[in-house]
């Protein structure tokens, strides 16, 4: 199964701050056996005892925030730079640079760093637009492309996604730059937000190799960290051919669990990071040091990264075990969240699961009738499981 695209009717900041009043305290602390073991998810170190919500502390599974929370060796790291948080962070994020560029075997002035990477997007679509620039992309994907794209008052070219597999729709996009006399900025999700779902990396790649003219891609890989899917492959590897028309973009938000600490970067060849930083000024000035310090921890705790990544696939094994059993259709994940339909209405959905203290997410357009369930801790997750069951008795969901 696949996902689509177009501009949601209400995007991330606005349901932020509809919601905040439900968002409490991070910890739940009730604790008690549950089943929904998960089919086949390694579990060695990872507690997946039932976690019991309240009104004061919701089980929040709508912002694909990861509920595990930041390495303890990446805390420590902030909590002892707060006391130089009053210096600019010039002479460590040098360092971060060197592990990021490392990561991804590029060098280092292949390296941008922004706050967040939604805004990487931003400064990206920023300098790349003109009035007579077309921005294509699915019509239904992460709403902050089309956001950004819209303050730039860019030409918006969604491409309708196939309506039974949400997968996004590669050859209109290519028909729709082919087909335009002017530039085109192409924006593409892999893994995509909200569908959950993974596009083969070999037709993007001989795309983009094939160098459209007046086209620049940006390829949004936040949730690249959760893949296992064989069809995969970073777009980073473009950069490293030297290939001039392409921007990938990374966050520490989701893997790293630092969605507070407003830490990204994007990867391309050093003439596109010398362009989009005019539009970003000098990164070391636009992240914290605190944060910087935070991921220069969290990116050399291997161990912790990959007991988050086994952690969201138990949790995301508990949850495809629950849709099964209710016979809900859900699509391929390959990030840290699901996209799954329901058999009421969104709004009412959202209402029975937060009088129970679960907090889903918002409606995407034009997916009516799906709902976007981000995968927190193997234990919230038997919780939201067990309530899904109840619900289905009242036919509730």
């Amino acid at each position: 199964m696949s996902v689509e695209l177009s501009p949601a009717s209400m995007n991330r900041r606005s349901f932020l701050k509809s919601s905040g009043a439900l968002l409490g305290a991070a910890s739940l602390v009730t604790l008690i056996p549950g089943a929904f073991p998960g089919r086949a998810a390694a579990r060695e170190g990872i507690p997946d005892t039932m976690v019991i919500p309240s009104r004061e502390n919701p089980i929040r599974v709508q912002f694909n925030e990861n509920a595990l929370g930041m390495s303890p060796k990446a805390q420590e790291a902030a909590v002892k730079a707060i006391p130089m948080a009053n210096r600019y962070p010039f002479n460590d994020v040098p360092k971060l640079r060197e592990l990021v560029a490392d990561q991804h075997d590029v060098e280092e002035k292949n390296i941008l760093f922004t706050p967040g990477s939604s805004d990487a997007i931003r400064a990206c679509i920023a300098a790349y637009a003109t009035p007579e620039t077309q921005f294509v992309s699915p019509d239904l994907t992460y709403a902050d492309g089309v956001l950004y794209a819209g303050y730039y008052k860019l030409r918006m070219n969604p491409i309708p996604s196939d309506r039974q597999t949400w997968a996004m729709d590669l050859e209109g996009m290519k028909k729709a730059v082919a087909g335009y006399k002017g530039p085109s900025i192409v924006y593409l999700v892999n893994p995509n937000n909200p569908t959950s779902i993974v596009t083969p990396s070999e037709p993007i790649e001989k795309w983009i190799s094939s160098k459209p003219a007046n086209t620049i891609f940006i390829v949004d890989e936040a949730y690249a960290d959760y893949v296992t899917s064989q069809d995969y492959r970073t777009a980073d590897a473009l950069v490293r051919k030297g290939m001039d028309n392409v921007l990938v973009l990374r966050t520490f938000s989701k893997i790293h669990a630092m969605a507070g600490m407003r830490m990204g970067y994007l990867i391309a060849t050093d003439d596109l990071v010398k362009h989009v930083m005019q539009y970003v000024e000098e990164d070391a000035m636009t992240i914290s040091y605190p944060g910087v310090m935070a991921g220069i921890a969290s990116i050399q705790d291997a161990e912790f990264l990959e007991m988050s990544k086994k952690s969201n696939i138990l949790s995301r094994s508990i949850m495809l075990d629950a849709l099964e059993e209710l016979k809900l259709t859900c699509l391929p994940s390959q990030t840290n969240f699901l996209f799954h339909k329901i058999n009421v209405p969104l709004g009412e959905y959202q209402t029975s699961m937060k009088q129970r203290h679960i907090i889903v997410g918002r409606a995407f357009p034009p997916a009516d009738g799906w709902c976007r369930l981000t995968l927190g801790t193997p234990g919230e997750m038997k919780f939201v499981a067990k309530t899904m069951m109840e619900l289905r008795k009242d036919k509730l969901i």
